[in-house]
Formats: C-alpha cells, sequence, structure tokens
C-alpha cells in the first residue's frame, strides 16, 4: 500500500510583513522589513523589534474579546483564512477525523500579565476570564470551537521550535490514517515590556541599528548583534492527499518530510547534534538526498553563539552540496516569531516554491568567517526554480525541528 502524502491545502496568515499570502509574498520579493523601534518607559532602552499593528477588536464579539488574549487573536485569525483558503469554516462533517495541532511559546501572556498586575494593585480575586484566556492551549481549543474540529486538539511549546513540531505531529497522525485533515500552525505576541526586559536578562536581543532601525536583524554578519523579536500566527490545512483530491482541493505544497531531535547539551545554548539529528531525519522520512534540495531556509536568529552551529549543522548534513544549496534566514525581515516561526518560515518556502525566486538574508554586508562555506544568498533571484525546501527551527531546551516541503500544483500567488 503507497506511503499516504500530505499536502498543504489553506494557508492563512497575520505577520509583521503582511496579513495575507499575497502581502507577504509581496515583501519578500522587495526585501521589505517589518523591524523598527520600541521605547518604553518600563525598559531600560530602546529594542527593535517586529510587530503587527492594531488589536484587532473589530474582527471578535463584546462577549469574545476578554477571553481572546492577543495571542488567541491572531491565531484566530490566521486560521480562519487557512480554512477559509481550504473551502472548509467547518470541519464538524468529518467527525473525530479532523484536528488541530497549535504550536506557541508564551501561550496568553498579557492575559497573565493584566491578572498579576491587578493582582499586585490590590484586586485579590482575578477577572473570570483570565485563567482560560492564558492557558497555553486557549488558541488551540478556541479553534477547535470555531471551526467544531471534534478530533484531537493538541498544543506544542517546544520553544522556538513549537509550530514546527506542531506541524510534524499532524503529518505523522496523516501518515498512520488516524486523521484525513488538519489545521495546524501557531502564534506569538511576545512584545509586552515585561517579555522584552526577561529577554534582555539573557543578553540575546539585538541593538537598534544606528542608522536604520529595519536592519537591526542581521543573521549571519559580522555586525550581528542578536534577535529581533516578532509577533504573529501562521496556520495551513494539511491533508492527506486522496482526501485533498477527493473534494477538488487546491494543493499548495506537499510536506514530504519532518523530523523532530534533542541536542540533550545545554537549556540555552545549543549543539550541533540535535539540529543534523533533526535535518537527517526529515530528509530520511522524505526519501530524498540533501542535494535534491533547492533551498533551506535557516533558523538564522543573528546570536553571537546560534548561527555558527547552525551552519555547522548544515555543512555536516548538505555534505557535497554544502555549497551549492542556497541557504538564508528570513527572521532579518520577519524577526524570530517564537512559537510560530517555524510555521512561518515554511510558508517562506511555500511561497518560494510557487513563484520561482529564493529569497535573501537581508542586511548580510560582511559575512561572519565563523558562518562561511554554505551558498549564502545574499540578493533575491528572481526566475530561479524551486522544486524542494528544508526549513529548519531550533529551540531554547535543545528542541529541533525540521521539515521538508516539495513544490504544489497551484498556480502563483497574485
Amino acid at each position: 500500500m503507497p506511503t499516504p502524502e500530505i499536502v498543504v491545502t489553506g494557508i492563512g496568515v497575520i505577520s509583521p510583513i503582511g496579513r495575507n499570502v499575497d502581502q507577504v509574498l509581496d515583501a519578500l520579493l522587495h526585501s521589505r522589513s517589518g523591524v523598527h523601534a520600541f521605547a518604553s518607559d518600563d525598559l531600560s532602552r530602546p529594542f527593535p523589534i517586529a510587530s503587527v499593528e492594531g488589536g484587532f477588536e473589530q474582527e471578535f464579539t463584546r462577549l469574545e474579546l476578554p477571553f481572546y488574549d492577543r495571542t488567541t487573536r491572531l491565531a484566530l485569525l490566521a486560521a480562519r483564512q487557512a480554512a477559509e483558503n481550504a473551502g472548509i469554516v467547518n470541519y464538524s462533517t468529518f467527525g473525530e477525523r479532523a484536528g488541530i495541532f497549535y504550536g506557541t511559546v508564551r501561550g496568553g501572556g498579557a492575559t497573565e500579565w493584566e491578572g498579576l498586575r491587578h493582582f499586585y494593585a490590590g484586586r485579590k480575586t482575578a477577572k473570570p476570564y483570565v485563567i482560560m484566556g492564558c492557558m497555553a492551549n486557549a488558541a488551540a481549543s478556541f479553534i477547535s470551537i470555531k471551526h467544531q474540529i471534534l478530533g484531537v486538539t493538541a498544543c506544542h511549546t517546544e520553544a522556538c521550535s513549537s509550530s514546527g513540531s506542531a506541524i510534524a505531529d499532524a503529518c505523522r497522525q496523516i501518515r498512520t490514517g488516524e486523521l484525513d485533515i488538519a489545521l495546524a500552525g501557531g502564534a506569538e505576541a511576545p512584545l509586552a515590556p515585561q517579555f522584552l526586559s526577561a529577554w534582555d536578562g539573557l543578553r540575546a536581543l539585538a541593538e537598534v541599528d544606528a542608522v536604520d532601525a529595519s536592519r537591526s536583524c542581521k543573521p549571519f554578519d559580522m555586525a550581528r548583534s542578536g534577535l529581533v523579536l516578532g509577533e504573529g500566527s501562521v496556520f495551513f490545512v494539511l491533508e492527506n492527499a486522496e482526501h485533498a483530491r477527493a473534494r477538488g482541493a487546491t494543493v499548495y505544497g506537499t510536506i514530504e518530510g519532518w523530523g523532530v531531535a534533542s541536542d540533550a547539551h545545554h537549556i540555552g545554548a545549543p549543539h550541533a547534534r540535535g539540529q543534523i539529528s533533526a535535518m537527517r531525519a526529515a530528509l530520511r522520512t522524505a526519501g530524498v538526498q540533501p542535494g535534491q534540495l533547492d533551498y533551506v531556509n535557516a533558523h538564522a536568529t543573528a546570536t553571537r553563539g546560534g548561527d555558527p552551529v547552525e551552519v555547522d549543522a548544515l555543512r555536516q548534513v548538505l555534505g557535497e552540496a554544502a555549497e551549492q544549496v542556497p541557504v538564508s534566514g528570513t527572521k532579518a525581515l520577519h524577526g524570530h516569531m517564537l512559537g510560530a516561526a517555524s510555521a512561518m518560515e515554511l510558508l517562506v518556502c511555500l511561497l518560494a516554491m510557487r513563484n520561482d525566486f529564493v529569497p535573501p538574508t537581508a542586511h548580510l554586508a560582511e559575512l561572519d568567517p565563523d558562518c562561511a562555506g554554505l551558498q549564502h544568498v545574499r540578493e533575491l533571484r528572481r526566475g530561479q526554480s524551486v522544486r524542494r525546501s528544508l526549513s529548519l527551527s531550533a529551540g531554547f531546551g535543545g528542541v529541533n525541528a525540521a521539515l521538508v516541503v516539495r513544490a504544489g500544483d497551484a498556480p502563483p500567488a497574485r
């Protein structure tokens, strides 16, 4: 019996570089950054961030809004886009054969901070929505309720690999025949001053570029000073290919392989072995060799410690193809979306394949010698066929997720 293929039949995105697929594509084609400087009296200095404008209050009812943390709002909007794009808003007809797989780091962080602020201001009993608003699985559950997804509801919190692990989990359950269809992705809204302050404690955040704040994130560059936090949400509808064909769905790509592996090394410092294992597992599941890749979207956080480790892992995995396969990191434009990072970068791969281009690592002026040995893409490459891509994410705790995706048969985005 042939192994079932898993295809992408719906896409939804709310991000710092676009609130739909067409806007994201346009930003990638013009290397338009969503990064800007943010200052607050609650912070010791300004920070570069990649934010999504607005609170989206108009999208929900007055009764819903208190229960929907900003992270949940972003997730609900991206999931709705993906469902509508796939032509399925209500999943109840699939019964328990449909699932929701969700990745996040903080969950409802803003709601939690609000509850704490009220507590220390003297309010000893929290408002009734606080617990349900700040749960890590809140967004996944609300998506299940909104779209009547009656099967598994799975919430992944594997740091920056969360949505990649969620997508891999969904693929496994479709591959084994437990599910026919799933909504899978992630969301994050980590830009509150309290959370920025916590990250600043790690000495991991970038300085605001002195000339142009939008250029503050510089993966692989000698002048890189750290990561730039971003917010947003990306969701995909994933289906068994036969199931998708039976209902006449448009196919945007095929997820051929996935791999999740741990460094077992350090809670905050990466090690190449976990990244190597994840990528090799993804290639093995896909049944392809490194030289068959046309593009790699790297994790590329622009940290001093992270970039060289990842380059070392990529060199070992790609082997003889290391200087032939184009590699770039797009966090320079959309920032590090934490739990939504894997999903955002899988979207970049899909758009590159659908529209025949390779996105560059923006702002890469002087390559760090410690990051050499790969075919770094510094300028946009239009008209370059991309049939198969790999995306890697590496999270705190040493959790790594890699995805291999092949081009689909959908027409290019407008």
